[in-house]
């Protein structure tokens, strides 16, 4: 399995969170949700590694993460 950081990795994760949350204001659930799409698709894309992409799928799909 390829290594995947589970841990807190973020400099500014209130920032970040912060910065998300304004990206959905205004939007309806359906724009919502093809915002998160997008953003999944681009990340994915800089990630570049499938084994990576695939463990944290695995990693996300669990619910006590």
């Amino acid at each position: 399995m390829a290594d995947l950081t589970l841990t807190p990795n973020l400099d500014r994760p209130d920032d970040f969170y912060a910065e998300l949350i304004a990206a959905h204001d205004g939007l309806s659930e359906d724009e919502s949700a093809a915002l998160n799409a997008r953003l999944i698709l681009i990340l994915a894309n800089q990630i570049g590694d499938t084994q990576i992409i695939s463990a944290a799928l695995k990693a996300a799909s669990k619910p006590d993460r």
